[in-house]
């Protein structure tokens, strides 16, 4: 109801802005004689028309736009889009010529019909198509904006992405904390101390080794895991128990590299380890998947968590397979699956594959984009010489140009965006300003 006042009012206000414009071509003309009550009786009629037009036009469009979104902008929708708004506006006019003619005027119902002229709708007919014309463009380049954000928000996101899955491999408090207990072990056990040197070396070659990949076999994350657990338990003296399967029923099946320690690092971050209070973590086989799941047993003061591992292993899944990463939460326990995949269930991207994908992409956004230009400028040939007969026939005054002229203008403006070329903002602007403001960053 809040919208339908606010379409009203948009109308109320450009009817006064057409009423304003169409006096104002009167006067200039000569033809403006009318007195006090005849300009408010020009006024009353005109909102009611501008109204009623408005409000069908302004229906037939949300509706559009809930139904194909931005496809609205493809060919075969542009033009139902246009065929809707022509027998939309002659329905209205018809309508509003009842309401003027017959309920305000009280001219009989089959005597308004037997009087009707073609005459009587090609202005109002006119002046609705500029309106619609005006809101498409509108909608359009508000579309064309919000697409360049969003692009630019998934690249950032992206970027983000990968920034996370580097910057999370391995836990930089892990080290440090290593160090701590490498530190403690000299001391305490020479021998103890070479073990854990040994071992910890074997684990960040691994991390450099596997870091690139996209997947690794699970039979080597589990051996990963083992050494990885290794360490972790020397540095809590026994207070974790760790099981994990002698075999796994296909051992060649694939998961995401360092997919197993962001999980098992997690289920150390985030709860009590101690003697009296030992954390279980299993690693078990369940169908297709690979699940880690560890008893819950929450630390006291803990910073809260920002789920940054999981989401990195849900996104590196999703380039890989359409099978997702599950997650499962109880007061006591805490489990996720992670699929492991095969070549039937893999979805491979490689970097090649991708990279050609991505120019796929956007060859077709490009051929969309021309196609919608033509279309519009086919459209607006079709209809200046349409605008000159129309002003031709109607009277000496050189109306055309006003809707020929702001139309031209916004083929030129789809010009400019489809074929990249700005007076004013260019792309040596935008890329003058980019560093800029990385440099004051």
């Amino acid at each position: 109801m809040i919208r339908v006042f606010k379409e009203l009012g948009r109308a109320f206000f450009a009817g006064v802005v057409i009423f304003i414009v169409l006096g104002l071509i009167q006067f200039f003309v000569g033809n403006f004689d009318l007195t006090g009550s005849e300009l408010l009786t020009a006024f009353f009629y005109n909102q009611i028309y501008t109204i009623v037009l408005y409000m069908v036009n302004a229906a037939l469009i949300t509706y559009l736009v809930r139904r194909y979104r931005t496809d609205i902008f493809k060919q075969k929708n542009l033009i139902k889009a246009i065929l809707g708004g022509m027998l939309v506006t002659l329905i209205g006019l018809f309508f509003v010529r009842i309401i003027t003619e017959v309920i305000i005027e009280g001219k009989a119902f089959f005597q308004f019909i037997s009087e009707e002229q073609y005459d009587y709708y090609y202005v109002g007919f006119i002046i609705s198509m500029i309106m619609i014309s005006l809101f498409y463009a509108i909608y359009y380049y508000r579309h064309r904006q919000e697409s360049k954000v969003k692009e630019q928000k998934f690249i950032a996101r992206s970027a983000s992405a990968q920034f996370d899955a580097l910057k999370n491999q391995l836990d930089p408090h892990f080290l440090f904390n290593s160090l701590n207990v490498l530190t403690s072990l000299i001391e305490e056990n020479p021998e103890a101390a070479t073990r854990f040197t040994t071992s910890l070396s074997k684990v960040y070659r691994y991390v450099l080794e596997q870091k690139n990949k996209d997947l690794i076999t699970v039979e080597e994350e589990l051996k990963f895991a083992k050494l990885y657990m290794s360490l972790i338990d020397m540095r809590f003296e026994d207070s974790i128990v760790f099981t994990v399967p002698d075999t796994i029923s296909n051992p060649e099946a694939k998961v995401v590299p360092l997919s197993l320690q962001l999980l098992l690092e997690n289920a150390v971050k985030h709860n009590q380890v101690t003697p009296g209070r030992k954390l279980h973590i299993e690693i078990f086989e369940r169908d297709g998947c690979l699940i880690i799941k560890n008893n819950v047993q929450p630390k006291n003061v803990v910073k809260e968590s920002s789920g940054v591992g999981l989401q990195n292993i849900r996104q590196r899944y999703s380039l890989l397979t359409d099978r997702s990463v599950t997650i499962s939460k109880s007061p006591t326990e805490f489990e996720v699956a992670i699929p492991m995949l095969t070549r039937a269930t893999m979805t491979l991207k490689n970097q090649d594959t991708y990279i050609s994908g991505k120019r796929y992409e956007r060859a077709k956004k490009k051929v969309e984009e021309l196609k919608g230009f033509y279309v519009h400028f086919s459209i607006y040939l079709f209809m200046v010489p349409v605008f000159i007969w129309l002003n031709i026939i109607s009277s000496g005054f050189p109306w055309a140009i006003f809707p020929i002229g702001g139309w031209g203008l916004g083929v030129f403006g789809h010009a400019a965006e489809v074929f990249n070329w700005n007076p004013f903002f260019g792309k040596r602007w935008e890329e003058e300003q980019i560093r800029k403001y990385m440099n004051e960053d």
